[in-house]
């Protein structure tokens, strides 16, 4: 396609000055390449769509199973998204977000707006970017930067003023409350979707964990094994007390309760009859950390 002349270009941007907001807005739809791909004009890989948002695949993404959310109808910056379209659009983000954690085994989740060019915004399409994150991953770097004590004053008044302006001019800032989407934005993920119960283990281990047993946080990352609850009941381990609930006896603890019997039976003093044998028997029932270690292993 041949470059537009000088003359071409002047009457060009002359006609998009005379063009109203909507006439404006609908040029950039047409222009759109996300638009293109919302209607199926340009093929993409869709991992969620309902009424009035879709979730595509990044074809070039930060990381595996990096997803872009959009809404159907167009809008440049968030400034112009419609408070309900936005809500709605955070109540999937957050769905997706939980997904991702679950499904990718990530350890976290990047969610961000690039809002302008400035921000690093390079399609005139309002979007959510999920990123799957993995420790040490090296995506992103923050680069760490102080400001002054007179500069944090000065922004801060002059944001806090302006932001007081904009929720009606209260001394306090309210509580911002996210409301149910209205009808026809409703989401195809459950809210409170109940995910598939997984547990924690290593190659070496004779037990398993819940994700949030304090034994399963400190197996390496490397050393980790998944598995599901069918999995964890087949195999040869044992459930920690954080899945069965029930306390396992000490070892050092049930040898001692053993040798005071064989001792009662042969006769000799038992403990609160012989006070020297009384001190030994309380250390012997105390357990050391090896021992309880081992407990989990």
């Amino acid at each position: 396609m041949p470059e537009p002349t000088e003359e071409q270009r002047k009457q060009w941007e002359e006609k998009i000055k005379n063009m109203s907001p909507e006439e404006l807005q609908e040029l950039q739809k047409q222009q759109c390449i996300f638009c293109q791909i919302i209607t199926g004009k340009i093929t993409s890989k869709k991992v969620y769509e309902d009424s009035s948002c879709l979730a595509i695949l990044d074809i070039n993404p930060a990381a595996k199973g990096h997803i872009l959310l959009l809404p159907k109808e167009h809008f440049a910056i968030m400034p112009q998204v419609p408070e309900k379209v936005l809500g709605h659009l955070s109540i999937v983000a957050k769905n997706v977000s939980q997904v991702i954690l679950k499904i990718l085994r990530a350890d976290g989740t990047t969610i961000f707006i690039a809002n302008g060019a400035a921000a690093g915004q390079r399609a005139q399409h309002f979007m959510i970017h999920l990123i799957p994150r993995r420790s040490g991953d090296g995506l992103m770097p923050a680069e760490e930067g102080l400001v002054g004590a007179e500069m944090a004053v000065k922004v801060k008044a002059a944001v806090e003023k302006k932001l007081l302006a904009l929720l009606g001019g209260k001394k306090e800032v309210q509580k911002l409350t996210v409301q149910k989407a209205e009808p026809g934005f409703e989401t195809k993920i459950p809210a409170k979707q109940q995910e598939p119960e997984v547990f924690i283990t290593s190659a070496a281990a004779k037990r398993y964990h819940k994700e949030k047993c304090p034994f399963a946080q400190n197996i390496p990352l490397e050393n980790k094994v998944t598995l599901s609850k069918e999995e964890a009941e087949q195999s040869a381990r044992k459930p920690c007390t954080c899945v069965s609930g029930k306390k396992i006896p000490l070892v050092k603890a049930a040898k001692a309760a053993k040798t005071e019997k064989d001792q009662t039976k042969k006769g000799k003093k038992s403990p609160a009859q012989d006070p020297a044998s009384a001190s030994e028997k309380k250390r012997g029932g105390e357990a050391s950390l090896d021992d309880i270690a081992n407990l989990f292993k």
